[in-house]
């Protein structure tokens, strides 16, 4: 029997859309998603992982949708026509969605496609950090929005993937507790998103005398959340080096 080539080992992995499961060998600092078991994001990242798609380049994209939403948020302030302005949240709620969905394909792609490259960490993180500010800081600029309440909030959420990466270096591994990770930073901003869809302009505003809207008290939600977030982080990395260092003390 003839052996196969690398990229035909690749697509064999992926045959019927049966992904690999999760091994002990994977990354243990890959956050857990529920949706990575959705057999239509399976499906997906089958069809991608056959058609030669890198995951870096998903990734790419990821930073590419985040950027259009950011554009689209931003256009909602300055669009009058009251149809444009629902369509620019449309816009936006989508980019939010689709930028979610390559951050989960090309983990995916990567790991149980098997096409996991030398530079994947870097390609897996930075996008993020460019990403969510992106998304956050647009937010600040959008229709009942507060420019300082979304570069607040695009800060936390760098502070919060700073926490997260902290475990790891010190040892105990990421740590990817909430209330508010990327996820649910996102899944708030497309509500948003969703209430500037089905309310008229009048009733998204919530303070006339500064314009401040319902956008700009999800931003206010995000950074208390986050904070909340960064804090539960903190403490269970400190509970996990002192279990480490107890472990260490009984075994001398």
């Amino acid at each position: 029997m003839r052996p196969r080539s690398s990229a035909t080992a690749q697509v064999a992995l992926l045959h019927d859309c049966q992904l690999m499961p999760a091994t002990p060998e994977m990354p243990s600092g890959r956050r857990p998603l529920k949706t990575r078991q959705w057999p239509v994001f399976q499906k997906l990242a089958a069809a991608l992982a056959r058609r030669d798609v890198s995951p870096n380049m998903i990734s790419v994209w990821s930073v590419i949708f985040a950027t259009g939403a950011c554009g689209c948020l931003i256009a909602t302030n300055h669009v009058s026509h009251d149809l444009l302005r629902r369509g620019c949240w449309l816009l936006s709620a989508l980019m939010i969605q689709l930028r979610l969905i390559a951050n989960l394909l090309d983990g995916m792609v990567a790991i149980e496609g098997g096409k996991k490259s030398a530079v994947g960490d870097l390609y897996n993180e930075v996008p993020d950090r460019i990403s969510d500010p992106a998304i956050l800081i647009g937010a600040g600029f959008a229709f009942g929005g507060c420019p300082l309440l979304g570069l607040g909030a695009a800060l936390i959420s760098v502070f919060v993937a700073y926490v997260r990466a902290i475990g790891a270096s010190v040892g105990v591994g990421q740590v990817f507790l909430g209330p508010f990770a990327k996820q649910q930073r996102m899944a708030l901003m497309t509500i948003v998103c969703v209430a500037g869809i089905v309310l008229p302009a009048r009733l998204q505003i919530l303070h006339e005398e500064n314009a401040f809207g319902i956008t700009a008290a999800a931003l206010a939600v995000i950074i208390v959340g986050g904070l909340v977030t960064s804090v539960r982080r903190l403490r269970k990395i400190a509970e996990l080096m002192k279990a480490r260092q107890e472990k260490t003390d009984a075994s001398v």
